[in-house]
């Protein structure tokens, strides 16, 4: 445990320092943020109506949780980089845990999630947005929020072992978060969506972290989806890690 703990420190490390020398990379956690909350709030905002609030509080907890299920690209990209030029190789030659690769690169996510949604937040209140409840409810969204966002990191470790390019990495992803995000009430409200599509919306974990995060962080919603959102993240957690872990061995193993 020592060791795994240590060489985990030490995998997202490396990962982090990545980032001031890839000016890229850092696009998709400072201004691509800023970019879709302008975008939504001023071009599609006029056209959507609320009920109970305005469509700021509306749409930050929606971009909050859509940009850090995106974060996890990163992981998915990195992941299938590293094994394209032979470093999980380099990894596994070395006398270090294992697990420490993808634990490493999904800890990374966490920081940059935090990147992100602390530009996100910022940039809410500046377009209207502000908290109406109390501190506690505002550290509980905050935790719930990226902790689902590590969850999603591991659903992206797995999707970014499973194909063969990060090209390939890249399109499945989108496939698989772009339906999740738009059938939901991220952006508009569920009772707006023809009846199929709100029967789906209403089981998405979307909309549950979304909706539980405006109750937390403004009082809008019902309170009683909070279990629901939590339960989630530790089902996404249990499914996905293990099967990321057993196709890293076994993709590292060939």
């Amino acid at each position: 445990m020592r060791r795994l703990l240590s060489d985990t420190l030490v995998v997202t490390e490396r990962n982090l320092i990545r980032l001031p020398r890839a000016p890229e990379l850092l696009i998709a956690f400072t201004i691509q943020p800023i970019m879709f909350v302008l975008l939504f709030r001023y071009v599609f905002g006029g056209a959507i109506r609320v009920p109970g609030g305005s469509y700021a509080e509306f749409l930050l907890p929606g971009i909050i949780v859509q940009n850090i299920a995106f974060g996890g690209f990163v992981t998915a990209l990195g992941l299938n980089e590293d094994m394209q030029k032979g470093l999980i190789d380099r990894f596994r030659s070395l006398p270090m845990s294992r697990a420490a690769v993808l634990a490493g690169r999904t800890s990374a996510d966490v920081f940059t999630n935090g990147l992100s949604m602390t530009i996100l937040i910022v940039t809410g209140l500046v377009i209207g947005f502000s908290f109406q409840t109390s501190a506690l409810h505002v550290i509980v969204g905050l935790v719930l929020a990226l902790t689902f966002g590590y969850a999603f990191s591991w659903v992206f470790a797995f999707l970014g072992l499973l194909v063969k390019t990060p090209e390939a990495a890249n399109s499945v992803g989108f496939l698989a978060v772009f339906p999740l995000t738009f059938i939901s009430s991220a952006f508009v409200p569920g009772q707006s969506l023809p009846t199929p599509l709100r029967q789906f919306a209403d089981v998405n974990p979307f909309t549950i972290i979304v909706n539980e995060l405006r109750w937390l962080w403004t009082g809008q919603h019902s309170p009683d989806q909070l279990w629901q959102a939590f339960a989630w993240v530790v089902f996404i957690l249990v499914v996905f890690s293990p099967l990321a872990v057993h196709r890293y061995r076994r993709t590292a193993s060939r």
